[in-house]
């Protein structure tokens, strides 16, 4: 399936300001079964200066600044992606890594080796007492490990609420679990979390989702990524309680959800600052 990406960020400050440094996670990440076929980044006023660059992560973005005074900065990219089709549960887990998942004393999980040293900062654990009856009782009622991401995944989606939220604040997993709704990724922290209980190393990613059956709300979307040895990382999408396929397009991934905004920077001035964003995802004939 070919796809079709429209996406224009505009701000409008209430007087003149002077850009910063911009840092923009709006180019998608290399995934083995998408390909780029077109890609246009257009930028208003004109940077004076443009380079693409990889992150610590391994995040590519576009690094931009500016030397002229403005009243507004408007960013559109224009892509062409050609998505070929995968089976999501096409993966297999070390057997040591899941061993003891059905133990009655299951402790967590333990990553073997040097990766500890790697993995430790992806192992989140905002924890709450709340969890733990809410994990424990999908554990002991799951088949397999997959079973059990699948039951997680799927049942955040049928007891959160997905709301659409404008602000780009996070909210923490106790609220997200305590009130029973959030934004996408308001959800995908939780289950971060969740997850970080059990030991298990997640990465937040945001990006673009398509499907053709939904309603609006979904098009610019954050998910979580789940490290599982041998198969390595695993999409998970609490807002659809869905494991991520083809039409998932990653412009970041991090350990900290607030690196993977689309644009980074910042302003000098007294003004005050507007930000409106649309994105049009369509499919495009072969």
């Amino acid at each position: 399936m070919k796809i079709k990406i429209n996406h224009i960020t505009n701000y409008h400050y209430s007087d003149q300001v002077s850009l910063g440094f911009h840092k923009l996670y709006l180019l998608p990440q290399a995934q083995v079964f998408q390909k780029i076929l077109t890609s246009q980044l257009t930028i208003h006023p004109k940077p004076v200066g443009q380079v693409t660059r990889v992150d610590l992560v391994g995040n590519v973005f576009a690094q931009v600044w500016f030397d002229e005074p403005t009243d507004q900065l408007i960013i559109g990219t224009d892509l062409v992606i050609d998505c070929q089709e995968i089976n999501p549960f096409g993966f297999i887990i070390e057997p040591y890594f899941i061993s003891d998942f059905h133990a009655d004393q299951f402790h967590g999980f333990v990553y073997r080796d040097d990766s500890e040293v790697f993995i430790s900062p992806y192992i989140h654990q905002e924890f709450l007492l709340g969890f733990v009856d809410f994990i424990n009782s999908l554990r002991i009622n799951s088949s397999t490990f997959l079973d059990f991401l699948v039951k997680l995944t799927a049942t955040i989606h049928q007891k959160w609420q997905h709301v659409v939220r404008e602000e780009e604040d996070l909210w923490t997993p106790e609220k997200t679990f305590r009130t029973h709704k959030g934004s996408c990724r308001d959800l995908a922290w939780m289950q971060m979390n969740m997850l970080g209980g059990l030991g298990l190393a997640t990465r937040f990613v945001s990006g673009y989702a398509f499907n053709p059956e939904l309603a609006s709300g979904h098009e610019l979307h954050a998910w979580l990524e789940v490290f599982l040895p041998g198969a390595g990382w695993i999409g998970l999408d609490p807002s659809l309680g869905l494991l991520t396929n083809q039409l998932y397009i990653p412009l970041a991934f991090h350990a900290d959800p607030r690196k993977t905004l689309p644009v980074q920077g910042s302003f000098a001035g007294a003004a005050s600052a507007e930000l409106a964003t649309t994105v049009t995802i369509s499919e495009l004939a072969n």
